[in-house]
């Protein structure tokens, strides 16, 4: 598995009946668990207090204190490198690419430019449908690659409205 430490510092790290591998080399460590959260470990004749601070609800990162030290610690098994390969991880799963009108209407204001950066939330545009105005918000943050449509425009649901970059 990879493990990234402070966002700086990358590993492979390999464990497999009671030997440890971080990038290839093999370290003795002797280890004793003190809690379910805590552990002792002596490593090249020094010792360490390690503590699971907070773990996100899918265990794929972690604070860690180390001798009273922090650390925000990544990991990526081979299932998450596999993923990304695919193009299903995470981080592109939740990116909006396309707004789409959610029904028919006629376009009364776009707020937005091409080029502009949007955060979750912000107003892209107002779609005027029986007879009501329409605020559609952006789902994402991101930048207005392409905008399809101008003021006065007469759309039909699940016309593709504007494009993120």
């Amino acid at each position: 598995m990879k493990v990234k430490v402070n966002e700086q510092h990358n590993f492979e790290v390999e464990v497999a009946e009671k030997v440890l591998k971080v990038n290839g080399l093999e370290l003795q460590i002797d280890t004793r668990d003190l809690s379910a959260t805590q552990k002792h470990v002596i490593y090249q004749n020094k010792s360490y207090n390690i503590e699971l601070v907070e773990r996100n609800e899918d265990g794929k990162a972690v604070v860690i204190k180390v001798n009273g030290t922090l650390y925000q610690v990544g990991i990526e098994d081979q299932y998450d490198e596999l993923l990304k390969k695919l193009g299903m991880d995470s981080s592109s799963a939740n990116k909006v690419l396309e707004i789409k009108a959610p029904m028919p209407g006629l376009v009364l204001n776009v707020i937005v430019t091409e080029g502009q950066e949007v955060n979750k939330g912000d107003s892209l545009l107002v779609l005027e449908a029986m007879k009501m105005e329409n605020i559609i918000k952006s789902p994402t943050g991101g930048i207005v690659k392409k905008i399809l449509i101008r003021k006065g425009d007469k759309v039909e649901k699940n016309e593709i409205l504007l494009q993120f970059a």
